[in-house]
C-alpha cells in the first residue's frame, strides 16, 4: 500500500508539472493567431459581476487563463498588471480567467498579491474548454473587432517592448 501511495504521489506531481510546464517564453512567442472570431466568454468575476466578451467589442482584450498553483502563471501576473497600468485610459481590458479553483483559494491568493484586475471564475471549465486552454498559462489577445489576433502559450513579460508594440498596433486599429 505504501508503495502505491508513493507512486500515486509521484504521478500526481508529474501530472501537475506537465500541465503547467509551458516554460517561460520570450516576447517573440507572441505569435499571430488566425483562429478567427473569439469563442464565447461570459463569466462572473470574484466580486460577482458578470463579464461578457461581447460587451467589450471596440476594445482590445487580453484574456489570460491561469491558476494559483501554476508558478509561471503567478510569475507573469505582475507584468500583466504593469501592462494594464501603462495602457490606462486606452480602450484596453484584461480578463484573468481562473481555471477551476474554489473562490476561497482565489481570494486568498489575490489578498496576498497586488493583482487588481478583473478575475473571472471558470469553476466548471466551460470557458477553458471553449478556448482550448489545455496548458497554463495561456493568453489570447482579442482585437477591437472581436477576432482573436494573438495567442501565447506559457508566461511572458507583458510589459516588454514587443508586447507593448503589438497591443499599441491593435489599439491603433491594426
Amino acid at each position: 500500500m505504501r508503495s502505491f501511495c508513493s507512486r500515486s504521489a509521484i504521478l500526481l506531481v508529474a501530472f501537475a508539472t506537465c500541465i503547467c510546464i509551458a516554460p517561460a517564453m520570450p516576447a517573440s512567442a507572441l505569435a499571430p493567431w488566425s483562429g478567427g472570431p473569439a469563442p464565447e466568454l461570459a463569466l462572473k468575476d470574484i466580486n460577482g459581476r458578470a463579464h461578457d466578451l461581447m460587451a467589450y467589442r471596440g476594445k482590445v482584450v487580453l484574456i489570460n487563463f491561469w491558476a494559483t498553483w501554476c508558478e509561471p502563471c503567478r510569475q507573469e501576473m505582475p507584468s500583466i498588471q504593469r501592462l494594464s497600468e501603462k495602457l490606462a485610459g486606452k480602450p484596453f481590458v484584461v480578463l484573468a480567467v481562473n481555471v477551476d479553483e474554489p473562490e476561497s483559494r482565489v481570494r486568498n491568493f489575490l489578498n496576498q498579491t497586488r493583482f487588481e484586475l478583473p478575475v473571472l471564475l471558470d469553476t466548471n471549465k466551460s470557458a477553458t474548454r471553449q478556448w482550448g486552454a489545455r496548458l497554463l498559462p495561456v493568453t489570447f489577445i482579442v482585437g477591437a473587432d472581436g477576432r482573436v489576433r494573438y495567442r501565447v502559450l506559457g508566461d511572458m513579460d507583458w510589459s516588454s517592448p514587443k508586447a507593448m508594440s503589438v497591443i499599441s498596433e491593435l489599439l491603433a486599429g491594426g
